[in-house]
């Protein structure tokens, strides 16, 4: 499968075992978990694993906190830095800092953290290790390393306050951005990396089933996000249940490690003014002023897709959306739908097609009633074997956009794509909708969430499904 652009993360994990869930976790709304363990003996030894997948770059974000206490030895906080490098924090030293950045907004990724102060191999670096994908991050690959003293404590070891997305200790603030999966933290002799994944014939690491995994200390914890009515519920037979903050059944997602789903890429802005606002698992623009745009995180070239849009705010006549080839390029002075490329194609009040390299710029008439405060669902069906595009509103085809002709694309890779000035919109492509969602739609392969089925034939846009028809 060529149809999915990464730089670095997992794109496809296809195995016998699927995750179906993932929790969004979101900055702006202030959404966190945690829970108070009691008294731990064995402070000397933790493993936290997690599969996260970013949405938002270039901020302080915390992955978990373990301890909000004043010490380094109280106190341990993991997460990105606002160059996306991979931290290590106690409360006043940096244990570790990647020089690696880590960027990709398209897939996941899964760490596994390794805490040992009991000085394993007798090699003092040994006592904090990271392994990113199943690939153990080399001692020389981490610009900052600082080791804590032999046979001190962590801060998962204590019967302070233990976070998962945000930081506690001053806070809370520095929350995550993004969906994570499969997190898993326990204290006392720990499991190994290879009980988290393992490498599929493809040699990509792929996740396995934890569920039977019990933590060997009492402050363990195993969160699956498969219930959501209750998405604090610690799976394992510790029972931690973490306490919700901010967080509703809403934010559970079916993005996940095993079925990835394309979201909007902040790596990709074509603007005039302004810098394009995602938010809420990459689902969200806010309108910042002056045009924007922004692709989405995946590419294809062949199939039948569908996703949805749904404006927030501001002139919904300046609200333009559909899809671009993924050669055009970011531009800080050019709005997204005028820079150049092979052919884009988009939707206002009216439809068009261009094409760069023939020159074609049509023009068709489409009756969508754009106005603002719209509870209009709009449906996007691309049909790239035939190059015909069909759009919907609030389920219904709208008139004069029913299978329009759009030639010119064939072999081309091209990317979902909208371009706005100052509107608030949502994007739905099927993992995660933050606009509320009462049918629950899915297609035919069963993925996805939408409020408007998908035609008969078309797919959300996902690895499982890219995999087959892309």
């Amino acid at each position: 499968m060529d149809a999915l652009l990464s730089t670095g993360a997992l794109p496809v994990q296809s195995t016998g075992f699927n995750i179906d869930n993932s929790l969004k976790f979101e900055a702006d709304n202030s959404e966190y978990m945690h829970y108070t363990p009691g008294s731990q003996t064995d402070y000397e030894r933790m493993a936290f694993s997690v599969w996260l997948k970013r949405t938002e770059l270039s901020t302080t974000q915390t992955i978990a906190e373990f301890g909000n206490g004043t010490a380094n030895t109280t106190n341990l906080r993991i997460g990105f830095d606002t160059n996306d490098k991979l931290f290590i924090y106690g409360n006043s030293i940096i244990w570790r800092e990647s020089n690696r950045r880590f960027r990709d907004t398209s897939a996941w990724y899964h760490f596994f953290f390794l805490f040992d102060t009991t000085t394993p191999g007798g090699v003092s670096n040994n006592r904090i290790r990271v392994w990113v994908n199943g690939e153990m991050i080399d001692h020389g690959d981490f610009g900052t390393i600082n080791n804590p003293g032999a046979g001190s404590a962590m801060g998962f070891n204590t019967t302070n306050q233990q976070s998962i997305g945000a930081q506690r200790e001053d806070g809370p603030k520095n929350y995550f951005c993004g969906y994570m999966a499969q997190v898993y933290g326990s204290g006392g002799t720990p499991p190994v990396v290879g009980d988290f994944g393992e490498y599929d014939d493809n040699g990509i690491w792929t996740p396995i089933d934890i569920s039977g995994i019990t933590p060997p200390d009492t402050h363990g914890f195993n969160l699956d996000f498969s219930n959501a009515s209750s998405l604090g519920n610690d799976i394992s037979s510790r029972n931690n249940d973490m306490t919700l903050v901010n967080i509703a059944a809403a934010d559970q997602a079916t993005d996940t490690p095993t079925n990835n789903f394309c979201t909007l890429n902040p790596l990709f802005r074509g603007k005039q003014a302004g810098s394009p606002v995602i938010s809420d698992g990459a689902s969200k623009h806010n309108g910042s002023g002056g045009w924007d745009g922004i692709h989405g995180t995946m590419g294809f070239n062949k199939g039948k897709w569908y996703w949805e849009a749904k404006t927030q705010s501001g002139n919904h006549s300046d609200f333009m959306y559909g899809i671009q080839t993924a050669d055009a390029e970011v531009n800080t002075n050019t709005s997204a739908h005028n820079l150049l490329s092979t052919a884009v194609w988009y939707v206002g009040a009216s439809f068009w097609i261009k094409d760069s390299t023939s020159g074609r710029d049509d023009v068709a008439s489409g009756s969508i009633t754009h106005t603002t405060g719209s509870s209009v669902v709009y449906g996007i069906a691309l049909n790239m074997d035939d190059g015909e595009v069909t759009y919907y509103a609030n389920g219904s085809v709208v008139s004069g956009l029913n299978g329009i002709d759009i030639d010119g694309l064939d072999g081309l890779l091209v990317m979902p794509m909208v371009s706005f000035y100052n509107v608030g919109f949502s994007m739905n492509f099927g993992g995660y909708s933050y606009h509320s969602i009462s049918s629950a739609a899915t297609d035919a392969n069963g993925y996805g969430t939408f409020e408007y089925a998908p035609p008969s034939g078309y797919y959300a846009l996902c690895t499982k499904n890219l995999e087959e028809y892309g």
